[in-house]
């Protein structure tokens, strides 16, 4: 093991050439000395395509726990040279068998200031993602090579994503989501048989480190306030999702809604004949998706869009509980996919057969004319703005990891509707002031136990879970909304979102079955 820092030297011109020549599976990427950050599904999915491709390979990681040895022995036995553990190394950048590191692959979760990072910058290393590498192996002798499509947003990112994978299987293509969403994209891009086309959800964080995608088509959904405190400021947030529409080689699908997002397209450098494709929960104008009647339409993509539209789908084909931002997520995955070519048939087919997935404006029960709603993956004000627009009289259950953002906005629009506020999270001041400034005659409650040292993600964050349930029951009404909608992240109290979700869920039940099980006895 060498933890020993490298020299602040610039990358010779062999090693830049080199680089620049690395774009296909079947390049020349064997000795190549590479330090890889992380050792979690993405660093893992990285540190051994390297190694598959012959590569020298470091993986440093601050995690030691008992996965994290069990990953770093699988990965040595698969030919990845060293493995570095532990928070106290895992701020140095390493040699590579004593020589200095060619490449660096980071995982997204890592800062550009970390220390690491920050020694390979001055060093002149250049610092690659897992999406930028994915991109440039994704080409192989005998393997098909899919065609990309890109997604990103402040949110809507998951559920298009996996709106257009189903639009893409529903047409018989051999597709998958990948990316910032289940499967690893470098597992995605190394499946022996190969894709036809890859959904892939970027993050700000994925899209800060890459240079060479070039999608088919690609989208922004919004922009909105989020990560502010990863990426150093709003203005670098919005840079990097700007990224998504670079180098596309058909379209750029923008909100119609959003003018950020257009002046992105109109910014970004494409590929030559790259068209700007707008979508819309409203009727659309010329070369836009939307909405017409409770129909999704085209006006894009016909060679008649002057002066008529071509029906894709019912709103209704998407489901029984149809919020106006699902109807956007709806329509910009249709505008991505008849950019790649698919036809109306394929676009209703993949959204009849969609399933918006957990913790999503997830209907759990209704009850004594209370509707209780899960939104867990609200972890940001943008989002929970989404799901508050869709219900009136609103009991809030709200509150969690802020990630420095602001919530005056969110309140202050969103107030009119809220009936009461029920506060979860370690430390959710930054929403109490909000509420305290542009809803001070909404009643708040704090959950009993939220801002009470953390015993255990688990057993601490599921009993807060229950009692915050607890008191918006009490206070609701017939007629009536219950939205777990948090605008924060989950980590405080929670494992993940899924866990908040599922938290909710299983509160939710036990207190409609304790209800009904005292009806029976009385």
């Amino acid at each position: 093991m060498d933890c020993s820092t490298v020299s602040e030297t610039a990358p010779t011109d062999t090693t830049a050439h080199r680089l620049e020549s690395l774009t296909s599976w079947d390049a020349d990427w064997a000795g190549l000395a590479v330090v890889v950050t992380g050792i979690s599904k993405t660093g893992f999915s990285v540190a051994d395509t390297l190694a598959e491709l012959g590569a020298r390979v470091v993986v440093v990681a601050a995690s030691d726990d008992a996965e994290s040895l069990a990953l770093a022995d699988t990965l040595k036995i698969v030919g990845v040279k060293d493995v570095i553990l532990g928070a106290a190394t895992s701020t140095m950048l390493p040699l590579v068998e004593g020589e200095q590191p060619q490449l660096v692959v980071t995982s997204p979760g890592y800062r550009p200031d970390h220390p690491l990072l920050a020694a390979a910058a001055a060093a002149n290393i250049p610092i690659w993602g897992d999406v930028e590498l994915a991109w440039r192996v994704r080409t192989k002798a005998g393997r098909k090579t899919a065609a990309w499509i890109t997604i990103t947003g402040t949110n809507g990112k998951t559920t298009t994503t996996t709106m257009v994978e189903s639009m893409l299987q529903g047409a018989g293509l051999r597709a998958i989501a990948a990316g910032n969403i289940g499967t690893p994209i470098l597992d995605a891009v190394r499946d022996p048989e190969g894709y036809d086309a890859l959904a892939v959800e970027l993050s700000s964080f994925q899209l800060h480190w890459t240079e060479s995608v070039a999608p088919v088509a690609s989208v922004c959904l919004n922009l909105a306030e989020d990560h502010v405190d990863w990426h150093g400021g709003f203005d670098a947030y919005a840079s990097d999702k700007a990224k998504i529409y670079a180098n596309t080689q058909i379209a750029c699908v923008y909100n119609a809604e959003q003018i950020e997002t257009e002046r992105m397209v109109e910014a970004a450098d494409v590929q030559e004949g790259c068209r700007a494709v707008g979508f819309t929960t409203s009727i659309p104008a010329i070369s836009m998706v939307g909405v017409v009647e409770g129909l999704l339409v085209d006006r894009a993509f016909l060679a008649e869009r002057k002066d008529s539209a071509t029906e894709l789908a019912a709103i209704s084909d998407i489901g029984d509980l149809v919020p106006r931002h699902l109807v956007a997520n709806a329509a910009a995955a249709a505008a991505l996919v008849l950019a790649y070519g698919l036809t109306p048939a394929d676009v209703r087919k993949g959204l009849q057969a969609y399933h918006n997935g957990d913790h999503r404006i997830q209907a759990v029960a209704s009850a004594e004319g209370v509707l209780w709603v899960n939104d867990s993956k609200a972890t940001n004000p943008h989002a929970a703005a989404a799901s508050l627009a869709s219900f009136n009289p609103v009991i809030w259950i709200a509150g969690g990891l802020s990630k420095g953002v602001d919530y005056n906005e969110l309140v202050r629009e969103h107030a009119p509707r809220l009936k009461a506020v029920v506060l979860i999270g370690e430390d959710s001041s930054a929403l109490a002031n909000s509420l305290a400034r542009h809803a001070p005659n909404v009643r708040v409650i704090m959950a009993s136990g939220a801002h009470t040292e953390t015993v255990g993600k688990t057993a601490n964050g599921d009993g807060v879970m229950a009692q915050a349930v607890a008191e918006a029951a009490a206070l609701s009404t017939p007629g009536d909304t219950v939205l777990m909608a948090p605008a924060s992240a989950s980590m405080d109290q929670f494992t993940s979102y899924a866990h908040r979700g599922q938290a909710f869920i299983d509160a939710v039940r036990e207190l409609l079955e304790s209800r009904a099980s005292a009806k029976k006895e009385s």
